[in-house]
């Protein structure tokens, strides 16, 4: 084989591996953007997936609890009960349940109608669960709660100032 034969010869291999190679560049380069392209989607469904998730809490709450206690009430007050109570209510809103923990908070306010740190709690679970009225509501009791621990009181103010209610 002379030299220019074989010049001709590497000089088809290479053209055949570029004809090769190229579109495998190419499809590895579109690849890539399709993979980031459903990245993003799968953000963009999860976010949508919390959303609901907490909009169908709000309606379970809504739907199956009893009529929540007038914040700021008072009454007597069964501190056992109020204890057991925010104790359950708090495991479960831990797990991630808000209807349950709902629902113990409100056991916690009928228990002792005045508590401040019961309405705390329902406030905060309220607004977690998006429903600002609720939550408003009870950080307002809270806020003027006859058995007001100070802490609570300020809390509830601070709250309400971030919610912009003044």
């Amino acid at each position: 084989m002379n030299i220019h034969a074989t010049k001709l010869w590497i000089a088809a291999r290479a053209a055949r591996a570029i004809v090769v190679l190229l579109p495998l560049a190419l499809a590895f380069g579109c690849a890539n953007d399709a993979i980031e392209a459903n990245r993003r989607q799968v953000e963009q469904n999860q976010a949508l997936i919390e959303q609901t998730q907490r909009q169908l809490a709000m309606m379970q709450a809504q739907q199956n609890t009893p009529p929540p206690p007038v914040p700021g009430k008072t009454g007597a007050c069964d501190k056992n009960v109020e204890a057991a109570a925010t104790r359950r209510a708090g495991d479960a809103y831990t797990s991630g349940n808000m209807t349950k923990a709902l629902g113990y908070y409100q056991d916690a306010l009928t228990a002792c109608p005045s508590s401040s740190k019961a309405d705390m709690n329902l406030a905060r679970t309220y607004e977690t669960l998006d429903n600002r009225d609720a939550a408003i509501r009870y950080y307002r009791a809270a806020a003027s709660a006859n058995d007001s621990d100070g802490a609570s009181a300020q809390d509830a103010k601070t709250a309400l100032s971030r919610l912009g209610v003044h």
